[in-house]
């Protein structure tokens, strides 16, 4: 049997009708070389059973999950790309493939792709993607989920044999497939497709979608659009949070790349930050800085207004503007709880913690070219337990001067949140896991070369056990229990 109990199908997306997607097939593709498996993602859905030949057969070839969907459905969306509006949108090279709960939490989760295949929104594109593209998610939603960051999980990535032509990378190129796990796929730009075409009904045929699979404390609200954007805003500005903790920048921050779940996703131009810089930004095409390190808050709250418009179709204008007003507290209090969560000590109360986090992007900031991101958070991860690890480390030196001298008294105010947690063997190696441009593109090369996927499979495995050893999710757990 290669299906445990724990699979169980729920396909709901379906149920919304014509309106949102297209059924389509997907690509026959030459071949189908198994280069990544998730087998921990797997477990969560019941499918970590399954054998190579099986695998492949649903995530390289997408024969339907037993009582799931029959076909895969393209969905439909609408966007502001760079905050131009595009009405040609929706997904051109992926599709919803499958639904089912998650094994512990019940939550309904997409099986969705990327680089299945031309649907009827690839407009001139191909509908496929490289493979590097497919290894630059698998290592961006990895070292994100090690970090406490919401994301989707790359699933599964397969190799399909065919030769892309491509004009930001050397061509031809290799092409892959790949499947991702995430709450939804729901983005901000279903919303806005629906309001271009002024359907208010299907607005509100969404709205109780989404609340009845992802939000259903707010089935009795009186005002429920109003009550829906206060929980988007709530998780984006979290997400938000998340991401400026990481250090990481999304690079495309479109409407029709974000979700109403508040997860990260689809991952393009991403990029780490080597060190801090709030005009670092992601996509070489982003010539004005639009969505740079910094400014990534704007376009976060940005988006969640062009969201709101759309509702004002199916509810007074009072309610939205209470949600977004409350955006800054929201995502103020997020960064507070996600810098604390990085350093791994508890919080002292409102004041006390925005002092420690505001000097610690002062340190950040003033440590200049010599302190890079993450090294700074992992060499203090415990706090004051972590000062002799820090202070006989690579970057001893930089933390003795006159700059780090605030943020030490300081974060020595504050108790390590369970520091049992530093006696695991990474945090005796004198550097973190982290992926900055240069590491990425060195994983990449042997895999172009010579077929080595040997460095980014180790790669991999010393994030996943950087992720046991911060255990962030665990600790988010024990505190909303404590």
């Amino acid at each position: 049997m290669s299906f445990t109990p724990a699979y169980r199908p729920d396909p709901r997306f379906q149920a919304l009708g014509g309106d949102f997607a297209d059924p389509v097939q997907p690509a026959d593709f030459p071949e189908t070389a198994l280069r990544f498996r998730n087998d921990r993602a797997a477990a969560t859905v019941g499918l970590e059973a399954l054998d190579d030949a099986a695998w492949i057969r649903h995530f390289g070839r997408f024969d339907p999950l037993p009582d799931n969907q029959s076909v895969p459905l393209a969905m439909r969306y609408h966007g502001h790309q760079f905050r131009v509006y595009n009405p040609d949108l929706g997904d051109g090279r992926g599709f919803l493939f499958a639904q089912a709960r998650e094994r512990g939490t019940d939550r309904l989760l997409d099986l969705a792709t990327k680089g299945s295949g031309q649907t009827p929104w690839s407009r001139a594109g191909d509908g496929r993607l490289t493979l590097k593209g497919g290894v630059r998610e698998i290592l961006a939603a990895t070292l994100l989920e090690a970090l406490g960051a919401p994301t989707s999980r790359a699933f599964s990535l397969i190799e399909t044999g065919e030769a892309l032509t491509r004009g930001d990378e050397p061509s031809p190129t290799r092409s892959a497939v790949l499947t991702r796990l995430s709450h939804s796929h729901i983005r901000f730009g279903t919303f806005q497709r629906l309001a271009y075409f002024e359907r208010r009904d299907l607005i509100v045929r969404l709205i109780d979608h989404v609340v009845e699979l992802y939000y259903p404390e707010l089935a009795d609200a009186p005002d429920r659009p109003a009550a829906l954007m206060e929980a988007v805003v709530a998780a984006s500005a979290r997400l938000l949070a998340r991401w400026m903790a990481a250090g990481f920048v999304h690079g495309v921050l479109n409407t029709d790349n974000m979700v109403v779940t508040g997860e990260s996703f689809d991952y393009g131009p991403w990029r780490f930050l080597p060190r801090n810089d709030p005009n670092f930004t992601a996509a070489y095409f982003d010539h004005q800085g639009l969505y740079s390190f910094g400014r990534q808050p704007e376009a976060v709250f940005w988006n969640l207004q062009q969201l709101a418009a759309c509702l004002t179709l199916v509810t007074d204008q009072q309610g939205l503007l209470a949600a977004l007003n409350g955006f800054s507290d929201a995502y103020r209090t997020a960064l507070r709880a996600a810098i604390l969560d990085r350093l791994g000590v508890r919080s002292r109360g409102a004041e006390a913690d925005i002092e420690l986090v505001n000097s610690a992007f002062r340190a950040l900031a003033e440590g200049g070219e010599g302190l890079r991101w993450e090294p700074f958070f992992f060499d203090w991860f415990g706090g004051e337990a972590s000062t002799g690890r820090a202070m006989d480390g690579p970057r001893a030196e930089l933390y003795r001067t006159e700059n780090f001298e605030i943020f030490r008294r300081r974060l020595a105010a504050f108790d390590p949140d369970w520091p049992e947690r530093l006696a695991d063997p990474v945090f005796q190696r004198p550097e973190p896991e982290e992926l900055i441009i240069e590491e990425v593109e060195s994983l990449w090369a042997p895999i172009a070369a010579e077929d080595d996927w040997g460095p980014l499979h180790a790669k991999l495995d010393r994030i996943e056990s950087a992720r046991r050893a911060y255990d962030l999710g665990a600790a988010g757990d024990k505190k909303a229990a404590s």
